[in-house]
This record gives structure tokens, C-alpha cells and sequence, in this order.
């Protein structure tokens, strides 16, 4: 897998003081709306219904398929949520944290993440901003998914790696 296609959609912006990005949060979103955020970030990993859920992850802005499953805990990002794409019937698993942000010392950077149909992310995953995951790719619990995941292939590991035996390497979907 190449990371240089996910680093390639990730805009980069640099810190506006002498403090790392995080410091500057309210500079490029309002409290508002980080608030207003947090609060149907906290119904998607709390509700019992996926209805529910998937009601809450629409009002956050976020692109929700037909019959997408979004597990207890899991997260989406709290600052830029509109930047996630959910296709039909994936499945984004217990605790699995999706971001469309990096804070780092001296830049922010944002990048849509995109989950393809019938994708499947383990419970404990962790999506960086920019990952495309294909139709029907597979992440493992734990794994860090720091680059684009082909349609079919199984990824698992820090940094996620394919899995030996993985029969359908396919193109990333979007």
C-alpha cells in the first residue's frame, strides 16, 4: 500500500502562532458548532439503534448509506464530521475512531474519508484523514489505517499492512 495518494488529497494548513495547531481550533471552527457536534457524536456511540445512529451521523453532516451499521463507541471526527463518507452496508465497528483532522505541531490537516460498501472496520480501528477503504475491504480490530485500503483486501497491524493470502487486491474505492 502507498500512503502517497491519501497524503496527496490531505490539505495542509499551517499554525497560525507559535503553539502547536490545536491551540488555534477555534480559529477555523466555532464552539458552537464543535458543541452542537459533540452532542450527536455522543448519540452515534450511544445509541442502541442503528436507526438512531444513523440518524445522528446525518445531522453531523456525515454521508450515510442504505443499511450502514455503526457500532457501539464508535467515533466519528468531532471537528469536521461532513468530511465522512459511509456506503451501503459497511460496517464501522466497536470503538473504531474515523478522522478527518491532524493536529500537529506546526499544521492542521484535513482529508475526507471515504468507506466503501460492504467495507468492514474492526472494533479499535483508527481511520487518518484522506483514507479511501474500498468495496468490501476488510480492516482488523487495532489496526491503524494510515493509507488507502483496496476494494477486497484485508488489512491489519500499526501502521495497517495486506494480510498474506489476500485473493482480490482490487482498486481503492471512493
Amino acid at each position: 500500500m502507498d500512503g502517497a495518494a491519501r497524503y496527496a488529497r490531505v490539505t495542509r494548513h499551517p499554525t497560525l502562532g507559535t503553539r502547536n495547531s490545536l491551540w488555534y481550533w477555534t480559529s477555523e471552527r466555532s464552539v458552537a458548532r464543535v458543541v452542537y457536534n459533540f452532542l450527536f457524536v455522543v448519540v452515534a456511540r450511544l445509541a442502541p439503534s442503528l436507526r438512531v445512529k444513523n440518524w445522528a451521523l446525518r445531522r453531523l453532516g456525515v454521508t450515510v448509506g442504505e443499511g450502514v451499521s455503526w457500532a457501539l463507541d464508535a467515533t466519528p471526527d468531532v471537528f469536521w464530521p461532513e468530511r465522512i463518507t459511509l456506503r451501503d452496508h459497511c460496517i464501522v465497528g466497536y470503538d473504531a475512531t474515523l478522522l478527518c483532522h491532524e493536529f500537529l505541531q506546526e499544521e492542521y490537516r484535513l482529508g475526507d474519508v471515504v468507506v466503501g460498501e460492504r467495507a468492514m472496520i474492526g472494533a479499535g480501528a483508527v481511520v487518518l484523514p484522506g483514507v479511501r477503504i474500498g468495496e468490501g475491504a476488510q480492516i482488523a480490530a487495532n489496526s491503524l489505517v494510515a493509507d488507502d485500503v483496496p476494494a477486497g483486501v484485508t488489512v491489519a497491524g500499526v501502521p495497517a499492512e495486506p494480510v498474506r493470502g489476500n485473493e482480490n487486491e482490487g482498486d481503492t474505492g471512493d
